[in-house]
């Protein structure tokens, strides 16, 4: 039996493309090489015209694809990858992102271990691997200036506020295996399903940016929570795909912030 069928942990594997290059096949392939799952992958893709979907023929042969005719959008892309997948968990995966080998079933551990848990993220590094920030603080008005990027936090990062934006997870709880946080990244997060579609899955309104912001704190509102895991790793090419259509992408991201 291969190492597919040999993992303990299922996990459906949902990852939305839109002309991310290679990167996407990376993304594929570092999941490929973690024994410690079994997986299935649903890749929508939103119209790509750079060949990445070819790229990924013949990675696994439990890879699927959804093809779009039009870009649809992020939070669109993963409902339509929810609803054509059945494991109980679920990885949502930029495609620009790998996940580190052991760090899915880390998360799953830890998500098994709180009932009341509904999404768990693995700290995320830039490729020269630096920490990006991935768990913050609820958005607030503030948040446009003391946000991950915004230059107020790298002239200010001791501030109350910055910490508050962007948690400063080693600090908050040293040495633990998680610590709850009011939300995560999207570029890799894994989500137990029934909670996501209690809540009914990511609104489409956002089509590009903040949703996984906005997914975080209705699972809140409805009594549940989300958990920063340090101990998984991921390493995230931030903007692969938003890069080769950067106005539309900076019209979305300011569009999704009003809403």
């Amino acid at each position: 039996m291969d190492a597919h069928a040999d993992a303990r942990i299922a996990v459906a594997v949902v990852i939305v493309n839109y002309n991310a290059g290679p990167v996407l096949a990376d993304a594929l392939r570092s999941l490929v090489d973690d024994s410690t799952i079994t997986w299935d992958a649903l890749v929508v893709d939103n119209a790509s015209r750079d060949g990445s979907i070819e790229g990924v023929e013949g990675i696994a042969p439990w890879v699927r694809v959804i093809r779009n005719r039009e870009n649809v959008g992020f939070a669109r892309g993963v409902n339509q990858g929810l609803a054509a997948t059945t494991a109980d968990l679920v990885l949502l995966l930029n495609p620009d992102c790998t996940i580190g080998p052991g760090a899915t079933a880390e998360l799953a551990g830890v998500l098994q271990q709180y009932p009341d848990c509904a999404i768990v993220g693995p700290r995320i590094l830039d490729p020269d691997g630096s920490i990006q920030g991935s768990a913050r603080g609820d958005p607030d008005m503030l948040t446009g200036l003391f946000g991950r990027t915004s230059a107020l936090r790298r002239l200010l990062p001791g501030a109350a506020v910055a910490k508050r934006n962007v948690v400063d997870v080693g600090a908050a709880a040293p040495g633990a295996a998680s610590v709850v946080v009011d939300w995560l990244s999207g570029a890799c997060m894994l989500a137990r399903r029934s909670s996501v579609m209690r809540v009914g899955g990511f609104d489409e309104r956002y089509f590009l940016y903040w949703e996984d912001a906005d997914l975080c704190r209705r699972l809140r509102n409805a009594g549940l929570h989300v958990r920063y895991v340090p101990q998984a790793v991921a390493v995230h090419q931030v903007g692969r795909s938003s890069s080769t259509a950067k106005v539309a992408s900076i019209r979305a991201f300011h569009e999704s912030a009003y809403i």
